[in-house]
């Protein structure tokens, strides 16, 4: 069986003990039901994975005592920034699940014309949370120790203004550039994909007046969250890890 791989977001040091956290303690006892000395591996996003061993196992708590740290890296060399479109339902934490695991560096849910998701601020908070979890269960899940940032919600217009020098790309059904023609770029790439329904005229024009390159996978219009999945793997696959 595998072993296990939990996040822990505190300091992590060799031959100390660390109580985990209540989701840890959730999955160890109830979900996985391991066992004192089982061995599991922890990482705090500081690029180490430090294995260990459970010393208990109870209802409320869990003790594991680390054992080692290893300098341990699957991080892509091509830094990709994901600007998605905030979707209804299951499909944001999906692409928030998918693209961490295929290797973005930084990921900025945007607020679009067409967002249909309309909630105040502390209800945004929540949703935050509730995607940073999404991203540590997709770190846990493909072995990455070092977490991809989540940044807060942002509204499109501030976001296609923000500087970069990496190369802004907008994933356009009416591009006439595609995704294969594209020049590699040594800062990496800041990816726009719109949410259900796309992006308005006046959000086009926008991308176009800030610099960003419009292109396209192929013939077929993908839904949101197949279009960052398949942008994503496509710019992996050609400058990346992949």
């Amino acid at each position: 069986m595998r072993i296990p791989r939990i996040f822990h977001s505190a300091p992590l040091a060799v031959d100390t003990e660390v109580e985990l956290t209540a989701d840890a303690i959730n999955h160890i006892a109830n979900v996985l039901r391991l066992r004192p000395d089982n061995p599991v591996v922890l990482f705090n996003g500081d690029g180490n994975e430090y294995p260990a061993t459970l010393q208990r196992v109870e209802k409320r708590k869990v003790v594991a005592s680390i054992d080692a740290k290893l300098g341990v890296s699957c991080e892509s060399p091509l830094p990709i920034h994901l600007g998605q479109g905030i979707s209804k339902g299951d499909r944001m934490e999906l692409v928030l699940q998918k693209s961490v695991e295929l290797g973005v560096t930084q990921i900025t849910p945007l607020l679009t014309e067409r967002c249909v998701v309309k909630i105040d601020q502390q209800r945004w908070q929540k949703k935050h949370h509730q995607w940073q979890k999404v991203i540590i269960g997709a770190c846990e899940q493909c072995g990455r120790n070092t977490l991809p940032t989540l940044h807060p919600v942002t509204t499109f217009s501030d976001w296609v203004r923000q500087s970069t020098n990496a190369l802004r790309l907008t994933l356009d059904p009416g591009a006439d550039k595609l995704f294969r023609d594209l020049s590699p770029n040594q800062h990496g790439f800041r990816l726009l994909i719109g949410p259900e329904g796309g992006l308005s005229k006046q959000e086009v024009y926008q991308t176009e007046e800030q610099g960003f390159t419009p292109a396209l996978l192929g013939p077929r219009v993908l839904r949101t969250e197949t279009a960052a999945i398949a942008a994503i793997t496509s710019l992996q696959s050609r400058f990346g890890d992949l």
